[in-house]
This record gives C-alpha cells, structure tokens and sequence, in this order.
C-alpha cells in the first residue's frame, strides 16, 4: 500500500520561510518519507506551487480554463461519488 500525504500550512506563513526554515521543515518531513521508503510504501513526490500559480482545466466541447485551485477536490482524490 502507498500513502497520500497532503501536508499544508498557511500560504501565507510558508512563504515567509527563510531558505534555511523551509529546509528544516523539508528535513523534517524527509525523516518521515524514508522511513516508508525503507519499506516500499512510498511512491513519487510532488510539492505544490502557490495558489497564484494554480489553474484548472475541465474537458469539454470547449475546455474551460479558470485561473485559481477551486476544483471539487473530493472527486479529483477519491473519484466521483
């Protein structure tokens, strides 16, 4: 089994980290991911770009792009209900 990890704080908080503060926390967060990666639980990584940065694209006749992460995640994560 693999495991899913969202782990968030305030954009606003987080991007007032130092680079040395962001490392710490990267470090941190290391520990964590190679004790699963040990044990062949933990898949690719990925970390997040800031909400400015976000866009969503819906498949249509004609796709829909929309500047902001407001999608209905519940679905993107787990699949339509």
């Amino acid at each position: 089994m693999l495991y899913a990890f969202l782990c968030y704080n305030s954009e606003e908080v987080v991007s007032s980290w130092t680079k040395e503060e962001d490392d710490a926390v990267m470090a941190r967060l290391d520990v964590v991911h190679q004790k699963l990666i040990k044990q062949n639980r933990f898949g690719p990584t990925a970390r997040l770009m800031p909400t400015t940065a976000a866009m969503s694209l819906r498949k249509g006749k004609q796709p829909l792009i929309t500047d902001g992460p407001f999608v209905e995640t519940k679905e993107w994560i787990v699949g339509p209900a």
